[in-house]
Parts: C-alpha cells; sequence; structure tokens
C-alpha cells in the first residue's frame, strides 16, 4: 500500500494535526472490499478486528497521519471566512493500483479545531445516507466520493434526539473544494496561493502546467468537470441540496450526501433541503449555481494571472461565462440519449422540451418516465400519462423519430435506472438500523443499487415511487 501526505505539507496553515477520538465499543456495519481491493489495502486491515479499530478512530496505522483540513466557503452566498473539516480527519492519501492518487478520510470522528462548537460525531442516519447514495452514484457512473466503511460507534448522539452514533470512512480524489482555494486566497500571500494552484494542476489536471496561461487552463478544466457533473445530476433527477462552495470539489467529483434527494414527480422548482429555506439550491437552479461557484474559483486565480488586471478578469470571465454552453452541450447529449436520439437529431429538443412540459403535468416519476420507455409495450409508460391524447400524440412522435426504434430502446435501458435511493426507501434503512439495530434492510438496498440499470422481478418495490404515507418532503444535513 503506497501511502504519503503530500497536500499537507504543502503549508502548516492549511491543516491541523488531530487524532481521531476513540469510541466506545465498535461494531462493523458495512465494508467495501471492492474499493479496499482498489486502493491495495492490507489484508488484515479490510473486515478484520484490526480493520474495525483502524476505520473506528480508535487505532492509527503506521500508514496515517491524522490531519482535519483547512477551507473557507459561501454557505447560501454567505461568505464563511473558516469552515474546515469540523468532524473529519484526513488519514493520509494512497495510490492506487492503477496509480491514481486518493485521500482516505473518517467522517464522525471527533471534535477538530474547526469544530466550532460541534461535537465532531455522526448520528448513525447521516452515515448509512452518504453510504447508500454515494456509491449509488458510483454505480450510476457518476463522479463521486465513496464508500470505503462504516463502523457503529456503540456511543450515543445528541442532536434533536438522542441517536446513536457511526464513522463513516471516505475516499475521494481528494477533498480540495472551491472553499479551500477561497482560504487560500484569504491568507493574502501569492506564493501560497500559486503553491497551492500549482499543486491542484499537479494532482488533478497535469496538461495545464504547459499551457500558456496555466491558471487559465486550470479554471477551463474545473469549470468543464463541474459543468459535466451538474449535468449527469440534472439528467438522474438528483437534487444536492447544498451546493455551496465547500461543497464543490476541484476535481469534479460529487461531495457531501446530506440533505440530497432523488426527485420523484418531475418538478423543475423541487428542494427537498430543509434549510434551502429559499430555494436557492432547488433542482432548476443547479446549473446557474455550479457557474456562480465558477465565477468564486476564478477570483481566487486572477492574482496569478501574469496579465493586466482588467484583461485578466476579461479572460477569466469569459472562461466562467463559458460554463452554460459547455453545461448545455453535456445535458443535451445525456437528456437525447434518455430519449434513445441522438444529440444532433432535429426533433431530440423539442422531444425532451415536450416530454418535460408533459412529465410536470401529469406529475410523472422522474425515472420511472424515461426507463418505462424503454419497455418492449406501452403499457407501463402510457399508464403513468393516463394514457392521455396530449401524450399519446407525443409517443406517436418519438416513436416515428426513430429508425430502429428496438435498438434505440435497449441503449435507453442503460442508460435510464430502473433503481434510484429514493427517500422513503433510504429512511427506512435509517428506521430500521437506529430503531432496531437491523441492518437487513440496509445490505438489500445495497445490494439493489449496485445494478441500478438491469431490473429483477424480486426488486419491484425497490423501483416504485412512494405513495402518500411514505413521501418524504424535507431531508436533513445531519450535522
Amino acid at each position: 500500500m503506497r501511502t504519503e501526505q503530500t497536500y499537507v505539507q504543502l503549508d502548516a496553515r492549511l491543516s491541523s494535526a488531530v487524532a481521531p477520538t476513540p469510541v466506545l465499543d465498535p461494531q462493523w456495519i458495512a465494508f467495501n472490499d471492492e474499493l479496499a481491493v482498489q486502493l491495495q489495502l492490507p489484508l488484515t486491515q479490510r473486515a478484520t478486528p484490526e480493520g474495525l479499530q483502524i476505520f473506528a478512530g480508535n487505532s492509527t496505522p503506521d500508514w496515517a497521519q491524522p490531519h482535519a483540513l483547512a477551507y473557507a466557503g459561501h454557505q447560501f452566498a454567505n461568505y464563511v471566512p473558516q469552515l474546515g473539516d469540523g468532524r473529519a480527519v484526513l488519514l493520509t492519501e494512497v495510490v492506487d493500483k492503477n496509480g491514481q492518487r486518493y485521500d482516505i478520510q473518517l467522517k464522525g470522528s471527533g471534535r477538530t479545531p474547526y469544530s466550532r462548537g460541534g461535537d465532531g460525531r455522526s448520528p448513525l442516519g447521516p452515515v448509512l445516507r452518504e453510504y447508500l447514495v454515494s456509491e449509488a452514484m458510483h454505480h450510476l457512473n457518476v463522479p463521486t466520493t465513496r464508500a470505503l466503511a462504516a463502523v457503529a460507534s456503540g456511543e450515543m448522539v445528541k442532536r434533536e434526539s438522542i441517536e446513536p452514533g457511526a464513522i463513516l470512512t471516505r475516499v475521494a480524489k481528494s477533498h480540495l473544494r472551491v472553499g479551500t482555494a477561497q482560504y487560500v486566497l484569504a491568507l493574502q500571500e501569492r506564493k501560497l496561493l500559486k503553491a497551492f494552484a500549482d499543486y491542484v494542476i499537479q494532482r488533478h489536471y497535469p496538461d495545464c502546467a504547459t499551457a500558456e496561461q496555466p491558471y487559465l487552463a486550470l479554471l477551463t478544466q474545473v469549470r468543464d468537470k463541474q459543468a459535466e457533473l451538474v449535468a449527469q445530476w440534472m439528467s438522474l433527477g438528483f437534487i444536492h441540496g447544498v451546493m455551496n462552495t465547500d461543497n464543490m470539489t476541484l476535481s469534479g467529483e460529487t461531495i457531501d450526501y446530506g440533505p440530497c434527494a432523488f426527485m420523484e414527480a418531475y418538478d423543475p422548482q423541487k428542494v427537498f433541503s430543509s434549510i434551502d429555506r429559499r430555494g436557492r439550491y432547488m433542482y432548476q437552479n443547479q446549473p446557474p449555481i455550479g457557474m456562480w461557484n465558477i465565477a468564486r474559483f476564478a477570483e481566487t486565480l486572477l492574482p496569478l494571472l501574469e496579465l493586466p488586471e482588467q484583461q485578466a478578469i476579461e479572460h477569466a470571465s469569459d472562461i466562467v461565462h463559458g460554463f452554460e454552453q459547455v453545461y448545455q452541450q453535456h445535458y443535451h447529449a445525456r437528456m437525447s440519449a434518455k430519449l434513445g436520439l441522438a444529440p444532433e437529431h432535429p426533433q431530440a429538443e423539442q422531444l425532451l422540451e415536450d416530454y418535460l412540459q408533459l412529465m410536470h403535468h401529469h406529475q410523472v416519476d422522474f425515472t420511472l418516465g424515461f426507463r418505462y420507455l424503454s419497455d418492449a409495450d406501452d403499457q407501463r409508460i402510457g399508464a403513468l400519462f393516463q394514457q392521455s391524447p396530449t401524450w399519446q400524440k407525443w409517443y406517436q412522435q418519438w416513436q416515428t423519430a426513430h429508425e430502429d426504434l428496438n435498438a434505440a430502446k435497449q441503449h435507453m435501458a442503460q442508460v435510464n435506472p430502473i433503481y434510484i435511493p429514493r427517500n422513503h426507501l433510504v429512511q427506512e434503512v435509517i428506521t430500521a438500523a437506529t430503531n432496531e439495530g437491523d441492518l437487513t434492510p440496509f445490505n438489500t438496498l445495497h445490494r439493489v443499487l449496485k445494478n441500478p440499470f438491469t431490473e429483477h422481478e424480486e426488486y419491484a418495490r425497490y423501483s416504485k415511487p412512494a405513495v402518500a404515507e411514505q413521501q418524504i418532503t424535507r431531508t436533513f444535513c445531519g450535522t
């Protein structure tokens, strides 16, 4: 196992050495063997007694140098100059069997210098949610942090009620965020800012190093990664819920699965997060917020540009405003594919616009509204729209737009999932584990979500939207 700590060596002000706080009685919840093999984790430190102590924070292996990372961020557009890992520690960086560098981080491992009065712990529910949803996103082919392990702490955590505690081990290409760059900028030391930007280039975008303007090239690449990521979210009906700049990675991975949710009945203005009282991060706002966050990243790079100030601002602004075009290209390609059409098909854009309007009018489930189009017959999809005349007219137009409808449907079944981590299913898991200590629902849902594109009759209930009494309209960050 090849481990290093390159980022924390960059400058002492960017992190704080802190050991995880031991817990009373750790017990395994889950361990990701597939990911452990990729990371080349020693066999003795996987789902073993030794591994349990490591991923509970009770022992520190010789390859770990625990640090909490510092960062700033705009939270709901309000700038906070110091946030940081208030309940997490970076154990190490590891180079996997493919030569890719990853961070291994414990979440819920106790207080750090950035806890701001918090206890540094995590209730069981948010750990189960992040494990399930992040792994589901991975299997949906969305760039994301991943879950390596989940451990029950054997201790209770006080939030609105007393809940069992747990610790998640998260793996990411890095935990560098737009908010990290904002923190470095605020230190007002150009040498450090340059060292940070060069580090991001070296770690994530090495081809930028030889560009004529390496920092404009970096801005462009981060923009493109974020635009593509948001397009992927939108194509799945995923609502992140808290797109603060401290939750936007420079690597282009989805991070932090607090108040997130997958939309069921299609509604462009859908909001789930209990703390998003004004709907800033509603479904349809995710693309413009993505661009807003890239503008904040651009501000951190301006002092590094070897250009006159006005010219530097103009170049950076052009790149930021290019976000929309890059996003639209990715979104159009993905949404066209969901209809079984090539993005250049002359009817693709209009058919999609009309279909989304139909889905909104009939309150059709976003996931099934696309998945059922790939069925061999039209019974399930027609039922979603009550076989209305407007639906039947659209359906005929859609069918005639294909030269080979059967081939198109086969392709659609590979891009339109049948299973997603629906809110009510995740809540079932959390309730069973929290109230009864029963992990059977967790294990079953986890198994289902590993194969989101393959329908199985015995898993039928996992594809269905919530009925009225199951609906969850608010999600919570759980910190």
